[in-house]
């Protein structure tokens, strides 16, 4: 055993424990700040007077630049180091999360969102390339699950608190609490997290950036890896975002707290992302990739039932099966990126919440001329390719050095 390899973290060890507390506390707070304000946007669209496609900008408008800043802050991280990036980030987007509640205006909102979403970027792609340079080759499967699980765990808690508020206080009070609740999960990140043992920084000379993103692009198997993100992320927020517009109205008149209510479902996504990570990392990713996608297709074709029970099953199967891909992707991203992996999976998550800005308001366009039955075609075309992306994967020969 070398002395890097002596270095890098295995599974069951304090340090294992001490990382994926403190990534899962990380991906709680992105994702509660984020997506709290999904089950809001009914109420958004009828107190600002504004369709819903316009409200699903409070949502996509943050995730739209936080794509863009990805590219920027990933090199950022290679000159002052991953950790100090990534407490920055939860910080600052906690901050501003308290402020946007206090925002009465609908630009105003909009505007502090958007500057939650750019803070935020300093966390998704910095933690994947974290996880990739400290982790043991079997434990980074079971690690990138939990990172995933903890941003499943925050966007269920975010929806759920802002659906009950919505419905028993102002909104707004639910948005401040979530913002509260991010601040405390930064503070535990800061402590919990071990200092970086496999990471040297450098100078970031700036005009050679392009090239070090570019790279990524010659390889065989990374540019359709980072496609899947962007279909998948993308159709998964459509389901998320007008399915609220669809159980407000009959024949299930739901109030807002019992939509808010079936985000608890996001503890499926949790059990899946980390169940498929390891099962992944045993049986190969290109096994286990369509798998999850053919499981969220599934799930999207049973939205369409008038039956409530069907239709909240629906929503389970494809929450499993995005949170499964997902987790799957983006730990194949960081095994077949060799070099620059902080910018390989900024790549990544750049068209992951890319997908969830354009594709989630473009599904609003969907549900105004199709009604319900339009987003689950639009989202079942964008599964479908992902599906057609991930049997071509399968068909990959792997790199020596990244495994299957």
């Amino acid at each position: 055993m070398d002395g890097s390899e002596s270095r890098l973290i295995r599974s069951g060890t304090p340090e294992f424990r001490r990382t994926t507390v403190a990534l899962a506390a990380a991906g709680f707070s992105t994702f509660a700040v984020l997506y709290s304000v999904q089950p809001l946007l009914p109420i958004f669209s009828e107190d600002f007077g504004v369709s819903p496609a316009e409200s699903s900008l409070a949502l996509s408008l943050p995730c739209a630049l936080l794509a863009v800043a990805l590219l920027v802050v990933s090199p950022l991280s290679e000159v002052f180091g991953r950790k100090p990036v990534m407490l920055a980030s939860l910080f600052a987007s906690a901050a501003l999360t308290i402020v946007a509640a206090l925002m009465p205006g609908w630009h105003g909102f909009l505007a502090l969102r958007a500057l939650a979403g750019l803070a935020a970027s300093g966390l998704p792609a910095v933690a994947m390339a974290y996880l990739s340079e400290e982790m043991d080759t079997r434990a980074i499967g079971l690690s990138m699950g939990l990172l995933v699980g903890g941003n499943a765990l925050g966007g269920m808690t975010g929806r759920l608190i802002a659906g009950v508020f919505a419905d028993h206080a102002p909104w707004r009070l639910g948005i401040g609490v979530i913002g509260a609740l991010a601040l405390l999960a930064a503070l535990a990140f800061w402590r919990a997290l071990p200092p970086a043992r496999n990471f040297t920084a450098h100078p970031m000379r700036w005009r050679e950036v392009p090239a070090t993103f570019g790279q990524h692009f010659r390889d065989a198997g990374l540019p359709w890896l980072f496609a899947e993100p962007f279909l998948l992320m993308g159709g998964f927020v459509c389901i998320y975002n007008y399915i609220g517009f669809r159980l407000l109205e009959p024949p299930f008149s739901l109030s807002q707290t019992a939509i808010g209510a079936i985000f608890v479902v996001y503890l499926a996504g949790t059990a899946s992302s980390t169940v498929t990570g390891e099962i992944a990392s045993r049986l190969g990713r290109r096994r286990v990739l369509w798998l999850a996608i053919t499981t969220g297709l599934v799930g999207i074709l049973m939205t369409l039932s008038d039956n409530l029970l069907v239709v909240i099953g629906g929503i389970v199967v494809v929450t499993v099966g995005f949170f499964g891909a997902h987790s799957v992707a983006s730990s194949w991203v960081g095994r077949r990126a060799l070099r620059d992996r902080a910018q390989a999976s900024s790549i990544y998550l750049c068209l992951y919440y890319l997908g969830s800005s354009v594709l989630g308001t473009a599904g609003g366009w969907a549900f105004a001329h199709g009604g319900w039955p339009g987003v689950v075609a639009f989202v079942g075309g964008l599964y479908g390719i992902a599906l057609a992306i991930a049997l071509r994967l399968a068909r990959l020969a792997p790199l020596p050095q990244a495994g299957p």
